[in-house]
């Protein structure tokens, strides 16, 4: 047997008001989708400092601010297919289907 498959991507958040509110409520819900433990951390300020993408406390405590870049990197069975979903809705600027 082997061990969960694990994945990551950097990339710059470029929605207005960053990684903030409604934008993390959308991620925090994304992410909760999967089974896949999903790290965030915010390169730009540094730190080292890791939020669970389940937890808007812990994502919203990251003060991901426009502009920022950030390394999301997901553990699991699924987790190419949460890191590409979370990945997208950060790229889309956080513009979600009705």
């Amino acid at each position: 047997m082997t061990g969960a498959e694990s994945v990551s991507a950097e990339l710059t958040v470029e929605h207005e008001h960053g990684l903030h509110l409604r934008p993390a409520a959308e991620f925090v819900r994304l992410a909760a989708r999967f089974t896949s433990r999903v790290e965030v951390v915010n390169l730009t300020r540094g730190g080292g400092r890791r939020a669970d993408a389940r937890s808007l406390l812990q994502v919203t405590a990251l003060g991901v601010n426009a502009g920022h870049v950030v390394r999301l990197t997901a553990t699991g069975d699924d987790a190419p297919a949460a890191l590409d979903a979370l990945t997208a809705l950060i790229r889309s600027g956080f513009v979600t289907e009705a």
